[in-house]
């Protein structure tokens, strides 16, 4: 066997083995790993340093454990891929520290899903964040209190299942099981209090999952609503490059160069605010009535100021 492939099989057996004792929660000693691996003291803490320098620690001296929180979430696949990555990193730059902590992060990124930009300063309330991110990937119900304009409601045994990041705005996406059957809700985060990670679990529907990955914004109605819009030329080649509004689907090419675009809404502040940015180049043609409730709407405000 030629020596590099033979050098290189080593290292990614020590790099495995390293990553697989920290997965279950062992305390490493630079010495003692140097000793059993029969290599220097020095190769042990490039390995722990370097190779894995993405990994988050909690180090004292020359010893290393994981961090609590990721305990347990690597199955032996990905610690193989792991120890193969970074034990090639030497030979690609763009295998970066961010880059390969944010692959280890998959688990609690499966917990997010980002909509827009994410601009809303949540550090005063961190720990209830990460209250969520847990209670989420454990499928642990929660209690929470829910402060909205007309007071505080409590709800109980909720099923979290997302946190969703829509225009820069913290949701968190729950089933509220004191409903009939049950109903998916979206939970400004800002709002939420008390809260409080049961013991209890519940049974994860991925359908869930697939109807908030699908869904455009946070208003989680099943049931939608179709509108048709009429784009002039002006504004056809910006619904021609991507979606401007949820489900979108080009009908139709105008001869004059418009299109005639629908999509599906859960509710008409999805599509008002998109047809008002673009006045006077977007109609809506159906729900038959929205068009004069706009215009109604815009003549008053109009008349106000």
């Amino acid at each position: 066997m030629p020596k590099r492939a033979a050098t290189y099989d080593t290292l990614a057996f020590r790099l495995t083995e390293i990553l697989k004792r920290l997965n279950e929660g062992g305390k490493l000693e630079v010495a003692s790993l140097a000793e059993e691996f029969t290599v220097h003291p020095r190769t042990i803490q490039r390995d722990l340093n370097e190779r894995f320098a993405f990994l988050p620690w909690d180090k004292k001296g020359d010893s290393y454990k994981l961090d609590t929180a990721y305990l347990g979430k690597l199955t032996l696949g990905d610690m193989k891929r792991f120890a193969a990555l970074a034990g090639v990193r030497d030979l690609f730059p763009s295998l970066s520290d961010d880059f390969l902590r944010d692959i280890f992060d998959n688990r609690i990124q499966s917990a997010l899903l980002v909509k827009g930009h994410h601009y809303e300063d949540l550090r005063d309330k961190a720990p209830i964040f990460r209250q969520l991110e847990q209670a989420i990937l454990g499928n642990h119900l929660i209690d929470f209190a829910y402060h909205k304009d007309q007071g505080t409601k409590n709800y109980t045994a909720a099923q979290p299942y997302k946190l969703v990041n829509h225009s820069g705005i913290w949701y968190l996406a729950a089933l509220d099981r004191n409903t009939h059957e049950g109903k998916l809700k979206a939970f400004s985060f800002s709002k939420i209090d008390r809260l409080q990670v049961l013991e209890s679990t519940f049974d994860h529907d991925q359908t869930i999952d697939q109807t908030l990955k699908d869904e455009d914004g946070i208003w989680l109605n099943p049931e939608k609503t179709e509108v048709v819009l009429k784009i002039a030329r002006e504004a056809a080649n910006y619904f021609r490059r991507r979606s401007l509004i949820a489900h979108q689907v080009i009908e139709k090419e105008l001869e004059d160069g418009g299109l005639l675009v629908s999509g599906k809404v859960a509710h008409v502040n999805q599509i008002l605010p998109i047809v008002r940015y673009w006045i006077p180049h977007v109609r809506i043609i159906s729900p038959e009535g929205l068009q004069a409730d706009m215009e109604h709407q815009i003549k008053a405000y109009l008349e106000a100021y």
